[in-house]
């Protein structure tokens, strides 16, 4: 099944004023937590400035005066500064990694409840790693940003403010000298964010990738198939060339303008050498002289403005770097949904399972012929149907328009006389069970794969379930029961044994209208057989649709209907078609001819 992506998302840097709405939008929820932040980096910063002051009284007041007692009280006011301003540096930690943690959780729940309610379309084209790259790698990514940037900006702001404002109170002249070339840094700043944020998107996307590939390669699929194919030393190269392009880009992505940042850090590093220059000389040329206490205290509160001030500066580096991970975020956020649930749907308390068919046409995005084209057709509750024909003729296609896999580009299906489209997506899963050919099952215990269909239900539920699927007695003989963990994808059991836990399954839901996909088509005859009588138990009673590619597996059905090129070709009872001669005979004939072969 093919269908191909029409929507594309923004190019970089494109529409960043929204984006950082968008952004900021995501701290909303906890704006009364991250106001006691801004209370807290305020009072911090407030309090961190004093310190400076009292320096300048011990030096130019308490030292040269011998008043003892005023040096007591300055020096401990300068001790309870610094240990205010830790407590509250300490709170303010606490409350921004709680908020920025909490962004994440959010981030996560969304991109994965979107995911969830996208197409069965979407996941044919996209490689599972690169999903799971979005949840972990980009998301994780940002941790950072979110837990600490937020505050960070507000702290180095609060306290850039705070230390100029002191500055120009102690002395204009040597402050307007201090902050000259701030602008060129600022500029310097936002170039190097640039760079950083086009790199951290190739990184992204290499990690991605790589994500895949391990996702691919490292199943137990991938490595059966490696193995038996001889590849392993190939995937590992492969491998190897990935990793090796993301620690090119990883390189870049923390050189990249270090120069540029290093010769900013040297500069405001030789600022106070400057300072103590410039006012020797002025001293010398008759101008306003200085307070050796004053000096001290600029000196040092210019390097309490340095600090935030580069910090600052990096911070914006980090923001820019950090809004290529945002920009992958919010494209999966974006992507359109093509299946919804109408905004009233009909919920159905009782569901008899009549199917219908009605003129359904379906055409895949960006193919030219459709695979579906007028198809009419009923079964009343409780009958069954068998869909025949050629492979690529449409039947799974058809199988997959009553579970809203995919949704009709024409016509319509019902339930019970109800659109599919109009149901409630709870409406929908009670009323239909689906077994496929490849049977999925979690890395857990035949338990807990049990009672994913029914999160309540009991253990005589479950062992009902698993006799009436002819599997009760393996899992009982198994070391643990049915605490055994299955393995991966279900690999400590048969494919037969897969298949009638996936029956097991489908008959603890009890659903009403039951679609069987090739269920058997991948087993041999003896285990065909086993699965076939499980089956059997699991239709009674129930409308059932059965698309089969051995024709043994449908003799019985209530009504069989071929399908050829996407048109309904033939209809009627095994006996009924044989009778014509036509497109059903010649399959007949064909299994037959493939049965005396072996």
């Amino acid at each position: 099944m093919r269908n191909d992506i029409s929507w594309a998302p923004p190019a970089p840097g494109e529409h960043q004023p929204r984006q950082t709405r968008r952004i900021l939008r995501l701290f909303r929820p906890y704006r009364g937590r991250l106001a006691f932040v801004g209370l807290l980096v305020a009072a911090s910063s407030l309090v961190s400035v004093a310190s400076p002051f009292l320096l300048r009284e011990i030096i130019d007041v308490a030292l040269p005066r011998g008043r003892t007692g005023l040096l007591s009280l300055l020096a401990l006011g300068m001790i309870l500064s610094a240990v205010v301003t830790s407590v509250f540096g300490v709170l303010q930690t606490l409350v921004s990694t709680t908020v920025g943690q909490r962004v994440m959780h959010d981030l996560r729940t969304a991109v994965y409840g979107r995911l969830q309610r996208m197409s069965l379309a979407f996941f044919t084209r996209t490689r599972t790693g690169e999903v799971q790259s979005r949840i972990a790698n980009d998301i994780g990514g940002m941790q950072a940003t979110v837990t600490s940037t937020a505050t960070s900006l507000v702290s180095n702001a609060t306290s850039v403010v705070a230390t100029t404002v002191a500055m120009v109170a102690l002395d204009w002249r040597l402050t307007l000298v201090s902050l000259l070339l701030m602008p060129v840094f600022v500029w310097i700043s936002r170039k190097v964010g640039r760079e950083r944020k086009k790199i951290a998107t190739e990184r992204q996307q290499q990690m991605a990738s790589m994500a895949a590939t391990v996702t691919e390669s490292l199943s137990v699929s991938g490595i059966l198939l490696g193995r038996t194919m001889g590849r392993s030393d190939s995937l590992t190269r492969s491998f190897a060339q990935e990793s090796e392009g993301l620690v090119d880009l990883e390189v870049r992505s923390n050189m990249a303008g270090r120069w540029r940042m290093a010769v900013i850090t040297v500069v405001m590093a030789a600022m106070p050498a400057f300072i103590y220059w410039a006012a020797g000389v002025a001293l010398q040329l008759g101008g306003p002289g200085v307070s050796i206490g004053t000096l001290v205290a600029f000196v040092s509160l210019q390097q309490g403005l340095f600090r935030p001030a580069v910090s600052l500066l990096a911070t914006g580096v980090q923001i820019q770097t950090s809004f290529a991970l945002f920009q992958r975020i919010f494209e999966y956020l974006d992507l359109p949904i093509d299946i919804e649930e109408p905004e009233r749907p009909v919920r159905l308390d009782q569901v008899k399972g009549e199917v219908r068919f009605e003129d359904v046409r379906f055409r895949y995005e960006g193919e030219k012929a459709p695979t579906l084209d007028a198809i009419d057709i009923t079964v009343p509750a409780g009958t069954s149907l068998a869909v025949v024909g050629a492979t690529g003729s449409g039947k799974s296609t058809l199988s997959s328009l009553v579970p809203r896999l995919y949704d009709v580009t024409g016509g319509r299906v019902t339930i019970d006389g109800v659109d599919v489209r109009e149901l409630d997506f709870d409406t929908l899963a009670r009323a239909v069970g689906v077994v496929a050919q490849e049977t999925y099952l979690f890395h857990a215990s035949v338990a807990e794969n049990l009672r994913f269909a029914k999160p309540d239900a009991t253990d005589e539920e479950m062992v009902a379930a698993a006799s009436a699927a002819q599997i009760h007695e393996h899992i009982a003989a198994l070391p643990s029961g049915y605490e055994t963990v299955v393995g991966e994808r279900g690999y400590r059991f048969s494919g037969g044994e897969k298949q009638r836990l996936a029956l097991a399954r489908t008959i603890l839901r009890d659903p009403p209208v039951l679609i069987l996909d090739e269920a058997t088509s991948a087993l041999d005859t003896r285990t065909e057989h086993a699965v076939q009588e499980a089956i059997d138990a699991l239709s009674a009673n129930r409308t059932t649709l059965t698309i089969a590619h051995r024709l043994s597996t449908v003799r019985d059905a209530d009504q069989i209907v071929v399908l050829d090129d996407g048109r309904t070709a033939e209809r009627g009872t095994h006996e009924e078609l044989l009778a014509r001669g036509g497109k059903y005979a010649a399959l007949v004939q064909r299994d037959a001819q493939l049965e005396s072969t072996k």
